[in-house]
């Protein structure tokens, strides 16, 4: 059975087996929509993938701070699908469904932990719009698949192709681990 994905936003610092996920995403029919060094990775290997300003019609600005906190992005994430209102309110103003998120975020741990970080170093590298997708995908689970890990890849492959998407359960399980990976 194909995929019934339509937008599958990808932006991860753990760029193992991205590639490959994202090969089979769009060979399943999903539109591929990424950022900065993983919109690179995929342009790169081939895909036809588009960045984040092309879904939002907003550059990134002040040097990348800003480039994902957009009501259009978290919008198609966020819309509850069994609202018909939600819906409305989408096709209204013209913004599309994200059905997969794949996110996972940079070792910060590791970054101020490193000899002789400096605070403006460890405040740059706090990371604000990861774990913001990754929180509205987790908070929407019952219809967005928020993927974090690359080990989950396959898994999440493998059920979209027999079901079609991936199962509520298997959903609901890719949350809470999204939950703990924000949380550490």
């Amino acid at each position: 059975m194909a995929g019934t994905i339509g937008i599958a936003l990808l932006s991860v610092w753990d760029k193992t087996g991205v590639v490959e996920f994202a090969r089979e995403l769009s060979a399943m029919g999903a539109e591929l929509v990424s950022t900065g060094g993983t919109l690179k990775a995929l342009k790169g290997a081939g895909l036809d993938v588009r960045s984040v300003s092309d879904i939002t019609g907003f550059p990134e600005i002040l040097d990348g701070r800003v480039k994902t906190l957009h009501p259009v992005l978290h919008s198609g994430i966020l819309a509850r699908r069994d609202i018909k209102e939600h819906m409305e309110e989408l096709e209204k103003r013209n913004i599309r469904r994200v059905d997969l998120v794949a996110v996972n975020l940079y070792p910060f741990e590791a970054t101020v932990s490193k000899p002789g970080c400096t605070l403006e170093e460890a405040v740059e590298n706090i990371d604000i719009g990861g774990p913001s997708m990754v929180r509205s995908a987790a908070k929407n689970h019952a219809r967005v698949t928020i993927v974090c890990d690359p080990a989950d890849y396959q898994r999440v492959l493998a059920e979209i192709t027999e079901h079609g998407d991936t199962k509520p359960e298997t959903r609901a399980e890719l949350a809470a681990k999204a939950f703990a990976h924000t949380a550490a």
